[in-house]
């Protein structure tokens, strides 16, 4: 059957043709082809205002994103045969990359597949689907995955908030074969288990990979304080890497028991110590106690995930980095982390160095650093570019 047909204004495919994906409603011509003609997740062929054919967008009527491209070839619909095209595309990038099969193989809009998230622990993987257009498509998902990967097991990890924009539901599911609560995954060379049933988001965050080995010519003989540690990323890592001792905050309990577990599978775990609850609060308990580190690591979820929350959200940051300064000794190392979209990177750069200058401290920017290239950036879509992190020597003059 013939897709049904989304015109858009005139003039209102010049971003399409630079490359973005995304339609807004406001773009589409709805005299001639009203959003309300189009089910939830539906394909639709999207033309220009003179008929040109633009490609095939899986649909949201209903969003203020009514669209997003999947396809610029009208004749080959999202269904298995274009996902197993599109997962061997994606699969060549990260073993281009990685020696082992530990990364996220898909993300989403960079890898032309929007709405969908796949994270691999080796013979494992856990899925994401954020758009009803893919959820209409998991079947097809994943058997694409079976026949390109050949995994031992799937899961669809979609107990997440972002699905709510496209009214799904939330569940997680063992898709295929059979998943463990825990996999393992190698980082920099260090072992991990991470939680996939139960944990955050996929139960790892490979994005901050590369930050993560930078930091590792930093903190041999080093005392490390790692905040918003989840289960060890920076943490065990550095103690792997010849740090003298390690603190690690969170306030889960769940994820420190995670983080004495990944300490022990590496033989750091006398070098590790837990600190459980809010980062604030156990910052100015350290800060109370006159405690020092030589390096700080300051990872913290996204203070920043709408517009509206930017002036709050900078300031949160810039709270946060103030603390964590006041914890250096006379001459540390500032890791300052963002995984908020909305902040920019010469924005945390000025936080950390108002920051410094509150405290009467000199801040040296050493090192930045952004998501490894198992998370892509679409250069038409800025909102792919998400994650920064601002390396900064910060001492007493």
């Amino acid at each position: 059957m013939p897709l049904p047909t989304l015109i858009l204004n005139a003039q209102a495919d010049r971003r399409l043709k630079l490359g973005h994906l995304w339609i807004y409603s406001n773009e589409v011509d709805v005299a001639r082809s009203p959003l309300k003609q189009f089910e939830l997740g539906q394909q639709a062929l999207v033309t220009t205002h003179s008929g040109k054919p633009l490609g095939i967008a899986l649909m949201n009527p209903t969003g203020l994103i009514c669209g997003r491209i999947i396809n610029r070839d009208e004749n080959h619909p999202l269904n298995k045969s274009l996902l197993v095209h599109r997962f061997k595309q994606a699969l060549a990038l990260r073993e281009l990359t990685f020696d082992e099969p530990f990364y996220r193989l898909v993300y989403g809009d960079s890898d032309l597949l929007p709405g969908l998230v796949v994270d691999r622990f080796g013979d494992y993987l856990v899925v994401q689907i954020a758009s009803a257009g893919m959820e209409l498509v998991k079947a097809e998902i994943v058997e694409a995955l079976v026949q390109v990967i050949k995994p031992l097991g799937i899961l669809l990890s979609n107990d997440h908030s972002a699905r709510a924009l496209e009214n799904l539901p939330e569940y997680t599911e063992v898709a295929y074969g059979e998943v463990p609560d825990m996999v393992e995954l190698v980082e920099n060379g260090t072992r991990f288990l991470a939680p996939v049933q139960g944990g955050q988001k996929t139960g790892w965050f490979y994005d901050h990979r590369v930050n993560r080995a930078q930091l590792q010519q930093y903190v041999k003989g080093k005392r490390v304080l790692d905040v918003f540690s989840y289960i060890g990323g920076w943490g065990v890592q550095a103690a792997v890497a010849g740090a003298s001792e390690v603190y690690c905050v969170d306030v889960s309990e769940a994820a420190l028991d995670y983080v004495e577990k990944n300490a022990a599978l590496n033989g750091v775990q006398d070098k590790v110590t837990c600190f459980e609850g809010k980062a604030i609060d156990v910052l100015k308990h350290l800060i109370a106690e006159d405690e020092r580190f030589d390096v700080v690591v300051l990872d913290p979820p996204a203070f920043i995930k709408k517009r509206k929350d930017q002036k709050a959200g900078e300031a949160a940051y810039r709270h946060i980095n103030e603390l964590g300064m006041r914890l250096l000794g006379r001459d540390g190392l500032l890791v300052a982390g963002s995984c908020s979209m909305h902040l920019g990177k010469d924005t945390l750069v000025e936080i950390v160095r108002a920051a410094g200058r509150h405290l009467d401290r000199h801040v040296q920017i050493i090192g930045q650093g952004g998501q490894g290239p198992d998370h892509p950036v679409h250069p038409a879509i800025p909102e792919t570019d998400y994650l920064k992190a601002v390396f900064a020597r910060v001492y007493l003059a």
